[in-house]
C-alpha cells in the first residue's frame, strides 16, 4: 500500500483497518566498481515495498539520503546524524496525529544505526509510552554475515535490478583468515574512513553473486521481518553482527 499513489479519503480507510507505516531509510553513497550508489536504497525500499505487499501496511517514500561521511573521498551524499534524526522523528510525529499507531522505521545502511536507535526513546518523551516504534536493519534478519558490495549486497542487488556491472566487480576485504581481533580493528578503521580499511570500497567478494542466492536473500529478510513486526509486542531479533 503505497501512500504516494492513494488518495487521502484511501488513506484514511486504510489506516483504520490497519495503523500500521513503515518508512525507509537508505543511502546515497559509492558501492565499489560495479554496483550503483542507490544500492542501500534500492535494496530496502524494495524489501519495504515487499512487506508493504503482503501485510497492507502503508508504505512511506523512502529516505534516501543517510549518514555516509567515512566514505569520503568515494562518492557520498551525507547528512548529520542529528539532520536525519529529527527528520525522521518529525515524520513519525505526523503520523501519529494522522492515528498511525505502530512505525517500523526500516534502515538500509550501517551509518544510520546511531542516528536512528534513540527515536523510540526521544519520541515516547514527547508523546508519552503509547506509540509503537520499531527500528529494524534489514541484515539482522538473515543468517548470512552481511557486507558491503560484496556477495551479499551484490546478489540481492542483482535479483531487484539491471544496473549491475558485474565486469567490473572486483573482490575487496575478505574476511577469510582473518582473527576476530583483526576484524574488529579493521571495523573501526572502516566506520572513519572506508577507503583505508578496504582500499577499493568493497567489504567481501561479489565476484560469485548470483540473482537466485539474491532471491533466496531477500525471501528471508521479508518473511522474518513480517513475522517480527505482527507479534503483538516487542523481542530482539536473532542479530548477525556486521562489523563495519
Amino acid at each position: 500500500m503505497i501512500a504516494r499513489n492513494l488518495s487521502n479519503s484511501h488513506i484514511v480507510r486504510k489506516i483504520r483497518k490497519k495503523p500500521v507505516a513503515i518508512i525507509p531509510v537508505g543511502s546515497t553513497e559509492q558501492h565499489g566498481p560495479h554496483l550503483p550508489v542507490s544500492t542501500d536504497s534500492d535494496i530496502v525500499s524494495f524489501i519495504a515495498e515487499r512487506v508493504s505487499e503482503k501485510t497492507g501496511f502503508l508504505l512511506l517514500p523512502s529516505i534516501e539520503y543517510g549518514v555516509s561521511f567515512e566514505h569520503h573521498p568515494f562518492f557520498n551524499l551525507s547528512i548529520k546524524s542529528g539532520t536525519l534524526q529529527k527528520y525522521v522523528i518529525d515524520i513519525c510525529i505526523s503520523l501519529l496525529k494522522n492515528k498511525i499507531k505502530t512505525i517500523i522505521i526500516l534502515n538500509g545502511h550501517h551509518g544510520n544505526q546511531k542516528a536512528l536507535k534513540d527515536i523510540p526513546t526521544k519520541i515516547a518523551r514527547m508523546q508519552g509510552p503509547r506509540p509503537r516504534i520499531l527500528i529494524y536493519s534489514y541484515w539482522n534478519f538473515m543468517k548470512r554475515r552481511f557486507d558491503h558490495a560484496g556477495f551479499v549486497e551484490t546478489s540481492i542487488m542483482r535479483a531487484i535490478s539491471k544496473q549491475v556491472e558485474m565486469n567490473k566487480a572486483k573482490k575487496g576485504l575478505v574476511e577469510d583468515g582473518l582473527s576476530k581481533k583483526e576484524i574488529h580493528r579493521l571495523s573501526k578503521i572502516a566506520s572513519k574512513s572506508f577507503i583505508t580499511a578496504t582500499g577499493n570500497g568493497v567489504w567481501g567478494d561479489p565476484t560469485r553473486a548470483t540473482a537466485r542466492d539474491g532471491r533466496k536473500i531477500l525471501d528471508e529478510i521479508i518473511t522474518a521481518i513480517i513475522r517480527e513486526s505482527n507479534l503483538p509486542y516487542r523481542r530482539k531479533p536473532k542479530i548477525t553482527p556486521m562489523k563495519f
